[in-house]
């Protein structure tokens, strides 16, 4: 009688969670992805996913964020032998350090890796094998931070313990064995959102060792235009359609979701706001050939004054770091950016890598031509995960890393 029951609340929880599943935007898969059928089904099992969390959510089993959290931290990596971890705490700041046990140089470089998530799920254990993987590659020491997440610890929390973990690495870079003057940043999605915002916090402290270099993974950086070139081009690609971007960006930030359709309009940067940041933010800036898939200018809205007021945190540099002053931007360390082809984020990076080498900053740019969001994480996740361009841009990063 049990096991029938179980079985009987499985199909049922699958066939609801199915019904939440056609709930979520369709994705379209372009031919310029030659491993398009893996991605319809990474798509379909991601949706699925989603499906499941709304389901479990809405009838109170367990909330949204906190299944994803679960689902992101299933696959464990395999025991390492050649690696020593140990988890300490930087201040309040949880860290998970890695560092090859074969090393006898005491002055290695550092990478501290921010993991991306929007905030609200990622984790040090979800993004172990990252971590693994870049401080084998480069016998560089690792740092892992665990910084807290939303909405239980509501934005900018977020970016303070990245900021906390980056300061006290850099003041005590020789206690484990790192050259202070060779610390690296890095983070992916939000995480390079988190790297971009610490690297600038950090320009005018000058009782710090300067940081080497940032390495920004298909970041967030802007959130003026939601109709760029790469936002249109890649509305339904998976895995972060355009519409996810913006919900999960609102949910961070605790907005309410009802204003998602005047966000997509503009109607959130005032008139004086729009002159200032179009010298910044513009179609116009991004190359020809990014926009020969296609581009349409969307027509001009009236800003609200009500939403512009609620819009106001998120036009600040700690969360859209496209957005710094030129005073901030033409002192940041060398840079690497990563696009994606196929990725809404994709214009971000462009822009940003426009501004900085208009400082003068030197850019090592990576674009994956077949790139989608979030295919670095998934290279190292065994092969129905792993598409060839992110094993080709972790070789990408990797190469950088060994130069610093």
């Amino acid at each position: 009688m049990e096991l029938l029951l179980a079985i009987f609340l499985t199909v049922l929880t699958a066939i609801v969670a199915i019904s939440f599943y056609y709930e979520h935007p369709k994705a379209e898969i372009p031919h310029g992805i030659s491993e398009r059928q893996k991605l319809y089904l990474l798509h379909y099992i991601m949706n699925f996913g989603l499906g499941l969390a709304t389901f479990l959510d809405k009838v109170g089993i367990i909330s949204e964020v906190h299944l994803l959290r679960v689902m992101m931290d299933t696959i464990p990596p395999f025991k390492d032998t050649s690696l020593l971890i140990k988890d300490l705490r930087f201040e309040r700041v949880e860290v998970r350090i890695y560092q090859l046990k074969t090393s006898n140089n005491n002055q290695r470089r550092g990478i501290l890796y921010f993991h991306g998530g929007v905030g609200q799920f990622g984790s040090i254990r979800a993004y172990e094998r990252t971590c693994r993987y870049f401080c084998r590659k480069t016998n560089s020491v690792v740092v892992c931070v665990g910084y807290r997440l939303a909405p239980e610890h509501p934005f900018p929390a977020q970016f303070e313990d990245c900021l906390t973990a980056a300061i006290h690495f850099l003041r005590t870079a020789q206690d484990h064995g790192v050259d202070p003057s060779r610390v690296v940043i890095c983070g992916d999605s939000s995480g390079g959102t988190l790297t971009a915002a610490v690297a600038q916090a950090l320009v005018n402290r000058r009782d710090l060792p300067k940081l080497r270099a940032q390495i920004l993974i298909y970041p967030f950086l802007q959130c003026v235009d939601f109709n760029l070139p790469s936002y249109q081009q890649n509305e339904r690609v998976p895995i972060l359609l355009k519409e996810r971007t913006l919900v999960l960006g609102l949910k961070y930030v605790n907005v309410e979701l009802g204003l998602i359709k005047e966000f997509f309009k503009g109607c959130h940067i005032s008139e004086d706001r729009r002159l200032k940041y179009q010298k910044w933010v513009s179609p116009d800036y991004i190359p020809h050939e990014f926009k020969t898939r296609g581009y349409k200018p969307p027509p001009t809205y009236l800003p609200s004054k009500e939403i512009c007021e609620v819009a106001e945190a998120m036009l600040e540099p700690v969360f859209s770091p496209l957005l710094a002053e030129d005073s901030v931007i033409a002192q940041l360390p060398e840079t690497f950016i990563l696009t994606c082809e196929f990725d809404v984020l994709r214009d971000d990076g462009l822009l940003y890598k426009k501004r900085l080498e208009d400082h003068g900053i030197k850019v090592t740019w990576c674009h994956l031509q077949e790139g989608f969001h979030g295919i670095l994480f998934l290279a190292l996740f065994g092969r129905l995960l792993r598409f060839c361009s992110g094993t080709k841009g972790l070789e990408k990063i990797v190469n950088f890393i060994r130069l610093m």
